[in-house]
């Protein structure tokens, strides 16, 4: 089992203080920043471009996770790249030709992920799986942050788990979308190893982020 690692969604921080608010996240420990974009089309909700995230770049060493909720992808992905993107997340209903897509993420010396809904079956990629570097799962429908966890998914994890473990492939599970100190360790024992958390990172125990994160860890 690889280490379990937390990527909080700076969706849930102080929007007026996203620098500070990412240098807090750093020294509570966190692996990496989860960064939701969404272009009000391809989900009901509007967040930020890739001149937000160049700014953001200049407050931690730590990878951004970027998660790409728009459409169509493929034109928009290098602009996320120069950005400073390091993992590009993608989702297979929003590129014409998904291969192409993860081919051009790697090109351009990105790790490359691929998210897939609730709806969405995992035979879309796995075809391609030694070839992605992430699997984000949804365990909510993509577009607000603060949804209700959605347990169904976890058969998606465990059956990724179990293509991972027979052909010894390397891709990282990560799951998104209601996570908290109630439902972790059911994801964690499916198979997941990042969770990413926006609301319980940001908000439990008056905000303490290096006691949320170290909770989330938790097993």
């Amino acid at each position: 089992m690889k280490k379990i690692q937390i990527s909080p969604s700076i969706l849930s921080a102080d929007f007026s203080q996203l620098g500070n608010e990412i240098k807090r996240l750093e020294e509570g420990g966190a692996d990496m920043i989860h960064v939701d974009v969404m272009d009000g089309h391809f989900v009901p909700n509007l967040t930020m471009g890739p001149p937000i995230i160049k700014a953001l770049r200049q407050y931690t060493k730590l990878p951004f996770d970027v998660h790409l909720m728009i459409s169509p992808v493929h034109k928009y992905i290098k602009d996320y790249a120069d950005a400073g993107a390091d993992i590009i997340t993608i989702h297979p209903e929003a590129t014409e030709d998904l291969k192409s897509s993860i081919q051009y993420i790697r090109g351009l010396n990105k790790k490359v992920g691929v998210s897939l809904n609730p709806e969405t079956k995992t035979d879309l990629i796995t075809n391609l799986l030694n070839e992605i570097d992430l699997v984000l799962i949804m365990s909510v429908n993509p577009g607000f942050g603060g949804q209700k966890f959605m347990p169904e998914v976890l058969n998606k994890i465990k059956e990724l788990k179990e293509i991972k473990d027979q052909k010894n492939l390397k891709f990282d599970i990560e799951i998104d979308g209601g996570i908290n100190f109630d439902n972790n360790k059911l994801a964690i024992e499916a198979g997941a190893n990042i969770l990413v958390s926006g609301t319980t990172v940001f908000k439990n125990n008056n905000g303490n982020i290096k006691k949320n994160i170290g909770l989330l860890k938790s097993t």
